[in-house]
């Protein structure tokens, strides 16, 4: 029960908010690295999944490539990438990014390839080229799963982004990395409150876009 105490007075601590050690600080750089990370990692994941479910060749091969990166542990994915690139934000970029691609391809990849036949075959008889059917058919079937896999890829990077702290880089990892190195443990469970909190955050949002993208789709549908 101290510990709840301790971690409630730790959060009421103005200089525990702000300055460069403080949360909002701290918060941003954890962002940072997530949302640049999920950015580069949807420019690659997503034309090659939509690629590769049109065409039904080699994307099994391909998948498992990529699947080769969370084999690895990121933690050890960015202490070699300092080794090669320094003490940069390069190494946390390349671990998460790394990470994040193959649930967003593997879903891409399933979500078109396995569209609805018939409503394929249906453009095609409307005459619809290619190209407008993949467009106006098969990408807005395959949605529900396209956006199932951000949502995966998202939270599993707000949970690994921590390990940047690891290697003496910033974000919310700091709490619990300097939190252990000062046996300070009300900063180690206000920092995972804080991580908890924003993941819990992005997965309501991702719901909720999810379910008006869903609203929008059937509502132009109908």
């Amino acid at each position: 029960m101290s510990i709840i105490i301790e971690t409630w007075h730790w959060f009421l601590q103005a200089d525990h908010w702000s300055g460069d050690l403080g949360i909002w600080q701290r918060f941003g750089q954890h962002l940072y690295y997530v949302l640049v990370s999920l950015l580069i990692a949807v420019l690659i994941a997503q034309p090659l999944g939509i690629l590769f479910g049109y065409w039904k060749r080699g994307g099994f091969l391909v998948i498992n490539l990529f699947n080769i990166g969370q084999a690895f542990p990121s933690l050890g994915i960015i202490l070699l990438c300092i080794m090669l690139f320094g003490f940069t934000d390069v190494p946390v970029f390349i671990a998460l990014v790394a990470l994040a691609i193959p649930p967003m391809l593997t879903n891409t990849y399933v979500g078109i390839s396995n569209a609805d036949q018939t409503l394929c075959d249906a453009a095609k008889a409307m005459g619809m080229t290619p190209l407008q059917s993949l467009l106006q058919v098969r990408i807005p079937l395959a949605m529900p799963l396209i956006f199932a896999g951000i949502r995966t890829s998202l939270l599993q990077l707000i949970a690994t982004a921590v390990v940047a702290a690891y290697a003496g880089l910033d974000g919310l990892g700091r709490f619990l990395i300097d939190g252990l190195g000062q046996r300070d443990f009300p900063q180690v469970v206000a920092g995972s409150l804080v991580i908890s909190l924003l993941a819990i955050v992005c997965e309501l949002l991702m719901s909720l876009v999810a379910k008006r993208w869903l609203h929008f789709s059937m509502s132009n549908a109908g």
